[in-house]
């Protein structure tokens, strides 16, 4: 891959914690290599592990990769805890710095052809004292996916958080649905309001899975538009 080459990716990002970021994210990574591509993933700041184990989400995100890479360049940040990422971190001590995120995205790229960046919680959780997921995003300057949550409210969360992505500038990726409430009334109805004024595309619908580690390693075929 060429430096002077733009970096082909996306950042995840869902309208809140649990809507099924991890599960896009890996589909994202599996429709890229069906292109040939060389892709690296990375969770930039993970909250919530076992003492001595991987976040579940970072060892799916690696285990569906085909680029080899440290840890520490796909989880910068891990803390133990499952609270913000920023009340974490100030916990541990530590301090999140965007720049140390976007070193590591530089070596990941020096390797792949493109990088899947997936974000924690929603759109806006702190990150530090000033600093948001919306910032670390920006920072890396990847197309934002919006992961919608089917399930009541969905419309107003999805509405608001793609009018932020818009404010702050970036390249829309599209958005996923993925059914996480089994008994959603009116579940087409909401999906067709979504389609209607979502910027487009609709990379695909996701029906709904139990939680557990089945439903972040395997997850339906994305459409991505031509490149």
């Amino acid at each position: 891959m060429s430096l002077a080459a733009p970096l082909r990716g996306y950042f995840v990002t869902g309208t809140d914690t649990g809507v099924g970021k991890t599960r896009v994210a890996v589909a994202l990574v599996h429709a890229l290599r069906a292109q040939g591509l060389r892709v690296a993933a990375m969770k930039p700041v993970a909250a919530g592990h076992a003492p001595g184990e991987p976040n579940e989400d970072v060892a799916a995100l690696m285990a569906a990769s085909n680029v080899p890479a440290a840890v520490r360049d796909v989880n910068p940040y891990a803390f133990e805890p499952a609270i913000a990422p920023h009340i974490a971190a100030a916990q541990a001590g530590v301090r999140i710095d965007l720049d140390v995120i976007r070193a590591a995205q530089a070596r990941l790229a020096m390797r792949a052809d493109a990088v899947v960046a997936e974000g924690a919680g929603g759109w806006r959780v702190p990150l530090n004292e000033h600093q948001d997921m919306a910032d670390l995003a920006q920072a890396l300057g990847l197309p934002v996916v919006l992961v919608v949550g089917l399930r009541l409210g969905c419309l107003n969360h999805a509405l608001l958080t793609a009018e932020s992505i818009a404010r702050r500038g970036l390249a829309w990726g599209g958005w996923v649905g993925n059914a996480i409430d089994p008994a959603m009334a009116c579940r087409d109805e909401n999906i067709a309001a979504l389609r209607a004024r979502l910027p487009g595309p609709c990379l695909g619908i996701f029906s709904y899975q139990p939680e557990g580690p089945a439903q972040m390693t395997t997850a339906p075929s994305l459409v991505l538009p031509d490149s």
